[in-house]
């Protein structure tokens, strides 16, 4: 009897909190934006330093484990080697960790960047050198840093020492066996599982935004509720259904699929688009995004005006944060068998680079309207106002423009379910104990309940609030992952590394 009312207490504290916050977000919108606002105004204003040090602490403490002396330990037994294949993995991870944002950023964010820059004239070169350089730092390695400091411990923990898939167990060197399954653990668990409801919640929403968006742009089909909420409903029985049938088929099947139509999308897009540009951004923002990464990663004013990076990078900081219970999960159960130098490099370099490029070519795409003179000023500002259009303004100015959109909301489609199926797998893991292998049933309690909480936020025109508010929820994140990293540095310590020295690199045996 104590063994299943332990295993329920984080679902149901988790199903009241969820409740809690979705009636007082679309019964009490207006109340529930202004709380909302009010406390992350005042976190990202007083502890706007604490975010932009800890993703800075957070990629030193991945760089010092991977090429450590612990970095060729498995990530389970000695004799361990991974369960998917590289390209699967990269598609798995980096779907999950940040496919619905980039697709939705791509063009939108670079082009605000470039017509909105910080200290700077907007519409200029040096703002085209501007927005690439910001979009790097955005979604380079600080993000995927952050991502693996979850992921790593816990698979660690999960495959190498037998512990259950909850973010509480990474804590147990440092807290001690009975408070990381007592109520510090219970409330850390509950945290991630609000978190990573509000994440993808919000995800659902704004996916569902840009596809009706890009419909309306297309084919003049409405941009309202109802066609809004029929878009949710078809999307949720895709997500639903590739969650029950597991990783290894529907969730992967889904993912592969989309990870060849994105590198299709970017490579077509790359072809008809301003080819040199695009080529001389890369290697310039690569450049810059280098040379300024620490005045960059540290840049808050003492006296000055904070609002672009509050509103830009301490946004993101936290939003990254936010999702890292959620995407440190799931990075966690599909890396059974790497090394921890793999993992690493595996999870914060490449998808780092994919975004790279990926920002480097959607955005050139945007820039160059604006350079060349294309799309005048009006129609760049209306694209940046409605970032969910964007990407469908700027494509149609572009050869074969309407097939790449086309290409573009399928993909966004196939980012859409990986997210949320991933979501909906990671929410039932933390709410049964940790199983890896949850059972159908709460996946498809929690799919209903994330499709649910985006039709009635849609219905209040709240989705913005939510985001807010796990934001602000989401704070005491940094101080459990900083214990993370002491805690896992602490259990690596008592390896056998004569032993684990022995183990051979697997990158790339599995392909």
């Amino acid at each position: 009897m104590e063994k299943k009312d332990s295993k329920n207490t984080v679902f149901y504290i988790s199903l009241v909190i969820i409740a809690v916050m979705a009636v007082w977000s679309v019964a009490l919108n207006e109340s529930f934006t202004a709380a909302s606002n009010a406390a992350f105004a005042f976190l990202t204003t007083d502890f706007g330093w604490l975010y932009l040090v800890s993703m800075i602490v957070f990629l030193i403490f991945v760089v010092y484990v991977a090429f450590g002396k612990y970095g060729r330990i498995r990530l389970g037994g000695d004799d361990s080697r991974p369960e998917y294949k590289n390209l699967t993995w990269f598609g798995l991870l980096f779907g999950c960790g940040m496919g619905v944002g980039l697709v939705f950023w791509g063009v939108a964010e670079p082009l605000t960047h470039y017509l909105n820059p910080m200290g700077m004239e907007g519409g200029t070169p040096e703002a085209a050198d501007f927005a690439m350089r910001s979009f790097f730092m955005h979604w380079g390695i600080l993000p995927w840093a952050n991502y693996a400091v979850i992921g790593l411990a816990l698979a660690y923990f999960m495959f190498r020492k037998d512990k259950k898939g909850l973010i509480s167990v990474i804590l147990e060197p440092l807290i001690g066996e009975r408070l990381a399954e007592g109520w510090l653990g219970k409330l850390v668990d509950i945290l991630a599982v609000f978190a990573t409801v509000a994440g993808v919640v919000t995800s659902l929403g704004l996916g569902t935004l840009q596809i009706n968006a890009g419909f309306n742009y297309m084919f003049g089909l409405p941009t309202t509720l109802a066609v809004q909420i029929i878009i949710i409903a078809v999307v949720s029985v895709l997500y639903i259904g590739s969650a029950v049938s597991g990783i290894d088929k529907g969730i992967k099947i889904i993912s592969d699929t989309n990870l060849y139509v994105a590198i299709g999308l970017m490579a077509v897009c790359f072809l008809v688009g301003p080819k040199i540009e695009i080529l001389n951004s890369f290697i310039n923002g690569i450049g810059q995004y280098i040379g300024e990464f620490i005045p960059d990663s540290l840049g808050i004013q003492a006296y000055g005006d904070n609002s672009w990076i509050g509103s830009w990078r301490i946004f993101y900081w936290a939003w990254f944060i936010a999702w890292a219970p959620f995407v440190g999960v799931f990075v966690a159960r599909i890396s059974k068998g790497r090394t921890i130098r793999e993992f690493i490099l595996g999870v914060v370099l490449v998808p780092a680079l994919a975004s790279c490029i990926w920002g480097s070519v959607f955005g050139s795409l945007g820039i160059n309207l604006g350079e060349k003179g294309i799309m005048a000023a009006e129609e760049l500002s209306e694209a940046v106002a409605a970032p969910e259009v964007g990407l469908f303004a700027v494509l149609s100015k572009y050869p074969l423009g309407f097939l790449l959109s086309l290409v573009a909301i399928i993909s966004l489609c196939a980012f859409f379910i990986t997210s949320a199926n991933s979501g909906v797998y990671v929410l039932s893991m933390l709410t049964t104990k940790g199983d890896i292998n949850p059972p159908n049933n709460k996946k498809i309690l929690w799919g209903i309940i994330q499709s649910v909480m985006a039709v009635g936020l849609l219905m209040a025109g709240g989705l913005k609030p939510l985001q807010t508010i796990s934001l602000a929820a989401a704070f005491p994140f940094i101080f459990i992952m900083f214990a993370a990293c002491v805690a896992f540095i602490k259990a690596l310590k008592g390896e056998n590394m004569s032993a684990a020295s022995k183990t051979e690199p697997s990158a790339g045996d599995d392909d």
